[in-house]
C-alpha cells in the first residue's frame, strides 16, 4: 500500500457497529459475501501483506506460524498468492472472516485504499440489501414464459456476435482469424474513478497509445491510489458519489482493449456469468450507426439491429431499470452528442432525431428513465461532455506484466516460443513498454512470429518506436499474408489508393467505407487490399449491408501518414495540416506521430525496398513543421496540466523522428532547460518518451515529477538519464523499496549533477537505507535531500546517518518529517551531526517524539557547528528554531 494514501478517523465505535453488520448474516450468507468481494480483497491485501498479516496477527485473528506460511508464500512466489491464500483459509469460517474484514477496517487508521473503502461502504449501507443484489446479478428477475423465450432468443443472437475474436490480417490473406473469446481475452486492468475538467482536460490513462492517456488526470483523492475494478463491476455502488451509478464511460486510447472489452461483456452477459440484473443489453457500434441515415428513432436502432424483439419491444421498453445500452467507439461518431441545456432531446424512444440526439436523450434520462448506459471512447472525446452526466468513468490502462506474459503464451501456444519471443521483446525496453497496449501486443506478436516458428532464422532488429512497430507489421503482413505479392509499382499504387481512402476517413471522421466510397478511390479487392481491409456484413438487414473498414483504426492513420510519402501533393499536404492545427480534440494526434516517424530513414527503409522510394519533400516539409513549433511555453514553469500535457505529445513526436539533432534544435540546442510534468499522469511509456528526450538534451536544471505516479517502473525507464538534472523532484510517486537500485545508480553516475533530490510521500522503508547511503557517500553533488513521509523508522534512519558521520558529506538540507522516528533517533541524530560540517536545515517535524526529546534538540543546537535551523514537532510543541549561528 503506498504510504501516501492517508488514513480516515475509525473509533471504536465505527469498529463495532461494522462488526454488527458482519455478525448479521449466517454464515454461508457472509461467505457469499466475501467471494463477491474477492477481486477486492485480493487487491487490496496484495498492496502491502506484511500490514494486514501484522494486523491480523495481533489482534489474534492468525496465530505466528499461520503469518510466517503468509511471509514464506510472498518471498517465495508473489504477494498475490499469499493473499489469494489467506483469505481461501480466513473466508470458510464466520468467526476468522469477521476477524479478516475487522482487521482491513481497523487498517483504515492507517491508509484508505479505494477498493476497501467501497467494499466497507457496501457492507454497511446495505446489510441484507446486498445479499438481494447478489443473487439478481446472478440469477435475473423472474419473467414470464413467452418473455423468457424472447430473452433467450436475444441472448443465443448476441453469444452468436461476440463469441469470436476476429484478429484480422494474422495468418490469412483476407477477413482474418477468428478465436474463441475465452482462448483469447486476457484481463485489462481497469481503474475508476477518473476526474476530468471540461476545459483544461486532464491526463492518462494510461494507459496511452504511446502517451494519449494523458488527456485526463488519473487523480484520485487519496492521491496516488485508484480504485480497480473488474468488467463485471462497472455498474457496482461507487462510494465517492454514494450511489450505484447509471451513466458508464470506459475511456482508453487506441487499440488498449475498449471495443473487446465491450464485446466480452456483452459475452458475459449472454453466458449468465454477471449482471443478470439486466432483462435486456443492446450492443451498438458507432462506426455502424454511422451508416443509419441522418435521422432514427432509439426502436428503429434496437429492430434494425434485434429484429427478433419486434414483436416484444413495447412491452421490454416497459421496464428501464431492467434495461442496459452499450455504445462502442464515441471516438468514431459522425453524429454531435450535446448534453446541454439548450439541447434537442427525444420525448419518446419512437422520436426521430438523429443518432447523437438518441444517445444523449438516454444519457439526460429524458426518455427510458432508469435504464443504464455503458459507453467507450478515446480520451480526447471526454473533453466534449458536461461534467455530472456520467456517474462512472473509467480508463483502461492495459495490460501489466503478468497480462503480457499470458498474451504472449495464447498467441504463440507453445510455451517454449512464447518464452523466446517475450524475452527478445523484453530487450527492447521501447518495445515492451508498448506492449500495454493490446493491439500493439497483437502487432508485435505478428511482426515477430516469423521470427520464432521452423526455419525462421535470427530475430530481426527489434523496432524502437511505434512507427517502427508499424512498418514492421505492414512489411511482414505484406511478404507473409499475400499469397502474391504483385511487382513494385503496383504494389505501391495500391497502398497509395488505400492511404488516400484512409486520409479521407481520417478527415471525415469515417470508418466504415461502403462500395461507392472504394470506387471513388479506385480501392479494388486484390489480396493485398483484402489484407489491411476487412468486410463487414450486416446480416440483419434485408438485404444485408456491406461495409469495409481498415483492420483497426491505428491502421487506417498508419496508412492517412505513409500517402504522403508515397504520393506527395502540395495542396493535400497543407490541407491535413491546416486540419491539423485547427482540432481541439485530439483526433490527429496518432497521425501525426505516424507522419513524425516516417520523415526518420531508418524507419522507413523496410518499406522502401518493397514500395520504392519515399518523398524526401514529405520528409523535409515534416522536420520544418516540427521545427516551426513554438516550443517556448513547452518549458516553462508552472503551467496548466493541458499545456504539459501538450509538451508530452511535441515529445512523442520527437521521440517518433528519432532524430538527436532534431530534438535538439526543437529545444532550444544545450541550455540548461527546466521541465514540469507535477500532476500529469505519466505512463511508463510516457517515462521511456521523456527519457529519450533528456538524452538529447545538454544539462537540465530542473524536472519536476511530483505526482506523476510513475511507480517503480517509471523510474526504471528513466534512470539512464536522471544524471543530468540539478533538481530531481519525485514526491508522491508511489516508489517503494526495489526503486533504490535506480536511485543508486544515479548518484553513483559519474557525471552526476544532482543537487536536490525530493523523494517525499512514497513507500520508501528503511531497507533502502544502507544502499541509498552507500551511494551518498559516494556522491559528491547532492545537497538537498528530502525523505519526508516515508517509512524510514529508526533502523532505516541509523543507516542513513552513516553520510552524516563521513568528513566528506556535503548535504546542506535533510527533511525526514513524518517517518515514524521515536527518541531514539534523535539521540543517534545528535551523536551523527556532532562533527558535521555541512548540515544547515533539518526537519523531523510530524514524528512521534516524546517530551524526553527536549534536552537533545538543546544539545543540537549547541553542538552541530553548522546547523542554522531545525523543524521540530511533538505533541505539546512546535519549533522553527534559529540558532545564534543563523542570526
Amino acid at each position: 500500500m503506498a504510504a501516501n494514501c492517508r488514513g480516515v478517523v475509525i473509533t471504536k465505535g465505527d469498529l463495532q457497529r461494522f462488526v454488527k453488520h458482519l455478525e448479521a448474516f449466517a454464515e454461508g450468507q457472509l461467505r457469499r459475501v466475501t467471494e463477491y468481494f474477492h477481486p477486492d480483497l485480493i487487491y487490496v491485501i496484495e498492496n502491502d501483506i506484511a500490514l494486514v498479516v501484522q494486523e491480523l496477527r495481533s489482534s489474534k485473528v492468525i496465530t505466528p506460524e499461520q503469518a510466517q506460511i503468509y511471509e514464506k508464500i510472498e518471498k517465495h512466489q508473489d504477494s498475490t498468492a499469499a493473499a489469494e491464500k489467506l483469505v481461501a483459509d480466513l473466508a470458510s469460517n464466520k468467526a476468522l472472516a469477521i476477524g479478516l474484514w475487522k482487521s482491513l477496517c481497523a487498517l483504515r487508521r492507517h491508509w484508505s485504499h479505494p477498493n476497501l473503502e467501497v467494499m466497507v461502504g457496501e457492507i454497511t449501507r446495505k446489510d441484507q440489501a446486498l445479499l438481494k443484489e447478489i443473487l439478481l446479478n446472478e440469477t435475473g428477475h423472474n419473467l414470464a414464459p413467452e418473455m423468457k423465450a424472447c430473452q433467450d432468443e436475444h441472448r443465443r443472437i448476441l453469444l452468436e456476435q461476440t463469441k469470436l475474436l476476429k484478429e484480422t490480417g494474422q495468418r490469412t490473406q483476407s477477413k482474418g482469424q477468428s478465436f474463441p473469446i475465452l482462448n483469447r481475452y486476457v484481463d485489462i486492468k481497469i481503474v475508476a474513478d477518473v476526474y476530468f475538467r471540461r476545459q483544461t482536460f486532464q491526463e492518462h490513462e494510461a494507459l496511452a497509445a504511446a502517451g494519449e492517456l494523458n488527456e485526463y488526470r488519473l487523480r484520485h483523492k487519496m492521491q496516488g491510489e485508484l480504485e480497480r475494478i473488474t468488467p463485471g463491476r462497472l455498474f457496482r455502488w461507487c462510494y465517492r458519489s454514494g450511489r450505484t451509478p447509471h451513466f458508464v464511460m470506459v475511456s482508453g486510447v487506441a487499440g488498449v482493449g475498449k471495443s473487446t472489452l465491450a464485446q466480452k461483456f456483452v459475452f458475459d452477459w449472454a453466458t449468465g456469468k454477471h449482471y443478470q440484473k439486466f432483462t435486456f443489453v443492446f450492443f451498438f457500434k458507432f462506426r455502424d450507426l454511422n451508416t443509419v441515415g441522418e435521422k432514427t428513432s432509439l426502436e428503429s436502432l434496437i429492430q434494425r439491429e434485434y429484429p427478433n424483439l419486434h414483436s416484444k419491444l413495447d412491452t421490454i421498453l416497459q421496464e428501464p431499470p431492467k434495461l442496459l445500452f452499450i455504445f462502442d467507439g464515441l471516438d468514431e461518431s459522425n453524429s454531435n452528442l450535446d448534453l446541454g441545456r439548450n439541447a434537442e432531446f427525444c420525448a419518446q424512444p419512437g422520436d426521430v432525431k438523429p443518432v447523437g440526439v438518441i444517445v444523449a436523450s438516454l444519457l439526460k434520462e429524458k426518455i427510458l428513465k432508469g435504464c443504464s448506459v455503458l459507453l467507450t471512447s478515446r480520451p480526447s472525446n471526454l473533453a466534449r461532455l458536461e461534467r455530472g452526466v456520467l456517474h462512472r468513468v473509467a480508463s483502461i490502462v492495459g495490460f501489466l506484466s503478468q497480462e503480457r506474459e499470458k498474451y504472449f503464451h495464447n498467441f504463440f501456444g507453445e510455451a517454449a516460443v512464447a518464452k523466446e519471443a517475450l524475452a527478445h521483446v523484453r530487450e527492447s525496453q521501447v518495445l515492451y513498454t508498448l506492449c500495454y497496449n493490446p493491439s500493439y501486443c497483437w502487432i508485435t506478436c505478428t511482426a515477430l512470429q516469423p521470427c520464432f516458428t521452423s526455419e525462421a532464422g535470427q530475430p530481426h532488429p527489434l523496432p524502437k518506436t511505434v512507427t517502427q512497430l508499424f512498418v514492421s507489421y505492414i512489411r511482414h503482413v505484406m511478404v507473409n499474408h499475400t499469397k502474391e505479392l504483385p511487382e513494385r509499382e503496383r504494389a505501391r499504387k495500391m497502398m497509395i489508393q488505400l492511404g488516400w481512402l484512409a486520409e479521407y476517413g481520417l478527415q471525415h471522421r469515417t470508418l466504415l467505407f461502403d462500395q461507392a466510397q472504394l470506387e471513388a478511390f479506385n480501392v479494388d479487392s486484390s489480396p493485398l487490399v483484402k489484407t489491411f481491409l476487412v468486410e463487414n456484413i450486416q446480416s440483419a438487414t434485408s438485404p444485408p449491408v456491406v461495409t469495409y473498414s481498415f483492420v483497426h483504426l491505428t491502421v487506417q492513420e498508419f496508412f492517412a501518414a505513409l500517402v504522403h510519402y508515397l504520393d506527395f501533393k502540395e495542396d493535400n499536404f497543407r490541407y491535413i495540416m491546416a486540419a491539423v492545427q485547427e482540432a481541439q480534440g485530439g483526433e490527429y494526434e496518432i497521425f501525426l506521430r505516424f507522419l513524425s516517424g516516417l520523415s526518420q530513414f531508418e524507419t522507413r527503409a523496410p518499406l522502401e525496398s518493397l514500395l520504392g522510394k519515399f518523398s524526401p519533400v514529405t520528409a523535409r516539409q515534416v522536420i520544418d513543421w516540427i521545427l516551426k513549433t513554438d516550443c517556448s511555453d513547452f518549458l516553462q514553469m508552472e503551467r496548466h496540466l493541458d499545456g504539459k500535457k501538450r509538451t508530452l505529445n511535441f515529445f512523442n513526436l520527437l521521440f517518433e523522428a528519432h532524430n538527436k539533432l532534431l530534438v535538439s534544435q526543437a529545444l532550444g540546442g544545450d541550455g540548461d532547460a527546466s521541465m514540469d510534468f507535477s500532476e500529469l499522469y505519466l505512463m511508463p511509456v510516457d517515462c521511456v518518451i521523456l527519457a529519450y528526450v533528456l538524452s538529447c538534451c545538454g544539462k537540465i536544471d530542473l524536472l519536476n515529477l511530483d505526482t506523476c505516479f510513475i511507480q517503480n517502473e517509471g523510474l526504471q525507464r528513466l534512470s539512464l538519464e536522471l544524471h543530468r538534472i540539478r533538481e530531481l523532484r519525485l514526491c508522491n510517486n508511489d516508489l517503494s523499496n526495489p526503486s533504490t537500485k535506480e536511485l543508486v545508480s544515479i548518484l553513483k553516475h559519474k557525471e552526476c549533477r544532482l543537487e536536490i533530490l525530493s523523494l517525499a510521500k512514497n513507500a520508501l522503508t528503511g531497507q533502502c537505507c544502507k544502499d541509498l547511503s552507500l551511494a551518498l557517500l559516494e556522491n559528491r553533488t547532492l545537497l538537498n535531500l528530502d525523505l519526508s513521509k516515508n517509512k524510514l523508522q529508526d533502523q532505516g534512519l541509523s543507516d542513513l546517518l552513516k553520510v552524516f558521520r563521513s568528513p566528506q558529506s556535503r548535504i546542506q538540507k535533510l527533511l525526514i518529517q513524518e517517518n515514524a522516528l521515536s527518541d531514539v533517533s534523535f539521540e543517534a541524530l545528535c551523536s551523527a551531526l556532532a562533527d558535521n560540517t555541512s548540515l544547515r536545515y533539518l526537519d523531523v517535524s510530524g514524528n512521534p517524539f516524546t517530551d524526553m526529546c527536549a534536552e537533545d534538540v538543546h544539545t543540537l543546537i549547541l553542538t552541530c557547528p553548522a546547523l542554522t535551523e531545525i523543524r521540530y514537532h511533538q505533541a505539546s510543541l512546535f519549533l522553527s528554531v534559529f540558532t545564534p549561528k543563523g542570526i
